[in-house]
């Protein structure tokens, strides 16, 4: 009987993401009240996620970076024309590509500014 390598434990969204941020803890780092993150949530500027063992809604703490913030929406709606749920989005944005321009994440290469790549890459994926 040969050894087999261990399956790799499935890779969860929560564990993708690594660091989120709940909606109060969005509030306060963008010094907001609490309706305005829940607005954002609603109007598709952020996207959310039920995390952990008591499923709160949490926000990538990656996407308040101002520079990637700027770019979430069109980035959002181009993925989610395509027919990608919330939660596809996500696992999109943060699973690593090293054919992008800067080798990781497609939030990483909105964060360095290369929005146009970004979306490109988006229209492919979800068309």
């Amino acid at each position: 009987m040969t050894d087999l390598p261990p399956t790799p434990p499935e890779r969860s969204l929560e564990a993708l993401v690594g660091s989120w941020l709940t909606v109060p803890d969005v509030a306060e780092r963008l010094g907001i009240p609490l309706s305005a993150v829940r607005r954002l949530l609603e109007d598709r500027e952020l996207l959310g996620a039920r995390i952990g063992e008591r499923k709160v809604v949490a926000v990538p703490e990656q996407f308040l970076d101002e520079e990637v913030f700027r770019h979430l929406r069109g980035t959002f709606t181009v993925l989610a024309d395509g027919g990608m749920r919330d939660e596809e989005i996500l696992e999109w944005l943060f699973t690593p590509d090293d054919s992008l321009r800067v080798p990781g994440t497609p939030v990483d290469n909105l964060a360095a500014g290369f929005k146009t790549e970004v979306r490109r890459r988006a229209m492919e994926q979800a068309f």
